[in-house]
């Protein structure tokens, strides 16, 4: 369907519930991954999955704001696959001190948590572009696929510092993408795709009781979303896969919502 065959990717984060369902997803297609996090175990754990559903993948581990980790995982996938083709920027989250409980106003914001959350977030999109989208600068030819999020796009009580990071990675989509085009030609592609809601692991307790049913807050997103429902993870992989092939190759700059329809909706 998508053409990927022999492509070479690296996803940060693609440890996790959202980057891991992106690296199957392109596995699937043919594409060589790099699945790149900070756990090894966790790291290691996603490699296994790939490779015994027939794909082919290898393990980076390193922090995406640790430029010389970034830079042995580059030679690492280098001597295994070549030069990368696709990266992925999924590694981020969230902290508690960033966010405002409906108990808390504004002024009880930890700075510290605020700073740390928009390091992940924002530089932690930034450095790995720095490092391996440098490959496809010699080549001329690649794609750079950021996760943005809803967050960023619409103002979500609580959320705030990763909302504000978020909104970040949005613009440096597109000026990354205005700059790659003007300085490298047409062949360097810079796109975001903004997840509404998905359960993970960091937000699971917020969304859902232990039984399983909806929180408030579940409640209220579940209303305000058309689809009536949360999205599955492997619901992002139309649009990575599309993003990643020459399907895509006359888009740039945009940022795509998965969502459910969450953005269209007013409310009303």
């Amino acid at each position: 369907m998508y053409n990927l065959d022999n492509k070479v990717a690296v996803i940060t984060g693609g440890n996790g519930v959202l980057g891991g369902a992106i690296a199957m997803g392109l596995a699937k297609n043919g594409v060589k991954v790099g699945i790149l996090g900070r756990s090894e175990d966790t790291v290691q754990e996603r490699v296994e999955e790939i490779k015994n559903s027939g794909g082919e993948a290898v393990a980076l581990v390193a922090d995406v704001l640790d430029k010389e980790k970034l830079i042995s995982a580059k030679e690492k996938i280098e001597a295994e696959f070549g030069t990368v083709d696709i990266l992925v920027n999924a590694a981020g989250g969230n902290m508690k001190g960033a966010t405002i409980t409906p108990e808390q106003s504004i002024f009880d914001l930890d700075i510290s948590d605020f700073d740390k959350v928009s390091q992940l977030n924002f530089k932690g999109t930034v450095l790995p572009t720095l490092v391996f989208a440098k490959g496809m600068v010699e080549k001329k030819k690649g794609s750079v696929i950021n996760i943005s999020s809803m967050a960023a796009q619409k103002a979500l009580t609580r959320v705030m510092g990763y909302s504000a990071a978020k909104a970040a990675v949005d613009n440096f989509t597109k000026w990354l993408a205005v700059e790659m085009a003007h300085k490298y030609g047409d062949g360097i592609r810079v796109n975001a795709i903004a997840p509404g809601f998905f359960i993970g692991e960091q937000n699971r307790s917020l969304l859902l009781n232990e039984d399983e049913s909806l929180t408030s807050r579940g409640e209220t997103i579940i209303t305000q979303t058309p689809m009536k429902r949360f999205g599955e993870p492997e619901e992002l992989q139309g649009a990575a896969n599309w993003l990643a092939g020459d399907e895509s190759s006359f888009v740039t700059g945009i940022v795509i919502p998965v969502d459910g329809g969450f953005g269209a909706f007013s409310g009303v």
